[in-house]
């Protein structure tokens, strides 16, 4: 088994080559999906975050509206610090259970820990490789004021609200220019995706 931790900002092109990944063979534990349902009504986060920033987060059925939590960490550093260590424990505590129970019906599994903040929790010097989805800033910019629907005011303030991914290349042992063509992107994650295979085995065996 090889764990890998793939990882990008917002409009990086993460999800496309997260799903890239999953048609090779690779399993994918998002990081994004768990997140989600530990804040749910009735998950280990829910009751900690509605405490630290009041029911006005809710929506008519009592859920938080991601929206508007989105809204307030985007625009105040503490906030989303404060966020984060409410929501991170329980995220990467399920993630290891997930990858524990593949690993022992998958000895060789590529296992894809799919997390935008990987760099910046430290989780990266857990994996053994580390893939970055990269792109360069106007595209991203384009990105996400299409895709989101904001202002490019709003776009900025989301995008600097993460490490800029030329800092991320840094980290990455393989970094995949989601700006190319498709079929470009595609080849890349199959190349990538054999080679992981192969250490994998090697592990295994050694």
């Amino acid at each position: 088994m090889i764990w890998v931790g793939l990882t990008g900002g917002i409009g990086s092109g993460k999800s496309t080559v997260a799903a890239l990944f999953r048609e090779a063979g690779a399993f994918v534990i998002d990081a994004d999906t768990i997140a989600h349902d530990v804040i749910r009504k009735g998950g280990p986060a829910y009751s900690p975050v509605v405490e630290a920033f009041g029911a006005g987060i809710l929506d008519e059925t009592g859920e938080i509206n991601r929206k508007s939590l989105g809204d307030i960490v985007f625009q105040d550093a503490r906030a989303r610090e404060r966020l984060n260590l409410l929501v991170h424990p329980h995220v990467f505590n399920r993630a290891e259970a997930e990858r524990q129970a593949i690993a022992a019906d998958h000895p060789d599994a590529v296992i894809l820990f799919d997390v935008p903040l990987l760099i910046e929790t430290g989780a990266h010097r857990k994996m053994d490789r580390v893939v970055l989805a990269y792109v360069d800033r106007a595209t991203q910019l384009d990105r996400v004021m299409k895709r989101d629907r904001l202002t490019r005011e709003e776009a900025e303030r989301r995008i600097d609200a993460q490490t800029p991914l030329d800092e991320k290349r840094r980290y990455a042992d393989e970094i995949i220019d989601t700006g190319a063509p498709l079929p470009r992107v595609e080849a890349a994650v199959r190349s990538i995706y054999q080679r992981l295979q192969r250490e994998a085995r090697s592990k295994r065996i050694s």
